[in-house]
């Protein structure tokens, strides 16, 4: 669990707003940088320049840089996460709507349940979970369909559609893929630490920098062999769209991730994943306001499933939440205090509080 720590309130709140909003409009600014940079110019610019920024960081906080395994780990990590699904998002938004792409990329937590074997009893036991995948299976096929079926008038134009909206998803599921191969990952470099008694891993943040490292090599290593950086002169790229990229990488990459992983030292987990809630409506509304794509009717509704599915899908996580837990107890403790006279108020409080904490202990014991 991780140890919460009070601190004000306004920085919490800006926080939030940069994950909320920065990762929200994240899929505006590639579209955009997409009308001056090939895609894998894109992906080679914004994570070689952002690792390389986060790791003269690392370097001046002190933090030790290299560890052999863990930085093997997190190339991996980066290569799945930072650029299979990067790769598809960038590449996917030169055909489909960024509001589009970011609804698909809020139902990755479909592909969580789906891959997750280990949990996999646990899951599928869970009615809200099976309701929930269904609905974001549901979801993600009425967005399939009406970008496959609209009419355009160009066949084309039509199968480049489908073939970005498969690329999108094949991106999500890279990104599982890392995500669980860094959950289990860690634990068993935990698990040899311990059992070595030596310090086996490295800070987040160094993990982080050779993950967009990793990643930044290989859009280049790919956007020179497939003629993305042959064909293209950085003179002829106005302010207007290195704009775009310089926010990629302030903005996107370092500054809303670091408020994530700041967050999630002050505030609990549960709570900081509200974020995958927000950003797809961040990105639709961009999207309708900022760009030519019209956004339909089925795509409002198709978010709605999709966000709703999300929410079933984590619907136990946050109903055993320590946020719900202390609701819940407050709500009883204002009910003992309605129902009971004036003067038996401060015992029953203390009876409550004495209650739970019993609780507490007898569940640490377990």
């Amino acid at each position: 669990m991780v140890k919460q720590v009070k601190s004000p309130v306004a920085f919490i709140v800006f926080a939030y707003l940069v994950v909320y909003i920065v990762w929200g409009s994240t899929f505006f600014f590639i579209e955009k940088a997409l009308h001056a940079f090939p895609p894998f110019v894109i992906g080679s610019i914004r994570f070689l320049v952002a690792g390389s920024l986060l790791m003269g960081y690392c370097w001046l906080k002190g933090y030790r840089l290299f560890e052999k395994n863990a930085v093997k780990q997190a190339a991996f990590v980066g290569f799945l996460l930072l650029f299979l699904d990067m790769a598809a998002i960038i590449w996917s938004e030169q055909f489909v709507s960024s509001g589009i792409v970011s609804i698909i990329a809020a139902a990755t937590v479909i592909w969580f349940i789906v891959l997750d074997k280990p949990r996999w009893k646990e899951n599928f036991s869970r009615p809200t979970t099976v309701i929930g995948l269904i609905m974001g299976f549901c979801g993600v096929f009425m967005l399939f369909a009406e970008q496959i079926f609209a009419d355009n008038g160009d066949e084309h134009d039509q199968s480049m559609i489908l073939i970005a909206m498969i690329v999108m998803t094949l991106g999500t599921i890279a990104w599982t893929i890392g995500s669980l191969y860094t959950k289990y990952g860690r634990k068993s470099v935990a698990e040899n630490a311990e059992a070595e008694e030596t310090p086996k891993d490295l800070n987040v943040m160094v993990k982080t920098a050779w993950q967009m490292l990793t990643a930044g090599v290989a859009f280049t290593i790919v956007g020179a062999t497939n003629g993305d950086y042959a064909g293209f002169d950085f003179t002829s790229v106005s302010l207007e769209y290195w704009g775009a990229i310089l926010y990629l990488i302030t903005m996107g990459s370092i500054l809303a991730f670091s408020c994530y992983i700041w967050l999630l030292q002050v505030r609990p987990a549960t709570e900081v994943s509200t974020h995958a809630y927000v950003n797809p409506i961040v990105a639709l509304l961009l999207a309708h306001f900022f760009t030519d794509h019209v956004v339909t009717s089925l795509q409002i509704f198709g978010l709605v499933v999709v966000l709703s599915s999300v929410l079933l899908m984590n619907w136990t996580m946050y109903s055993e939440s320590k946020l719900v837990h202390n609701f819940k107890r407050k709500r009883r403790i204002k009910k003992l205090r309605d129902m009971a006279p004036k003067a038996s108020i401060p015992r029953i409080v203390e009876i409550a509080e004495f209650a739970e904490d019993n609780k507490k202990q007898k569940a640490e014991k377990i």
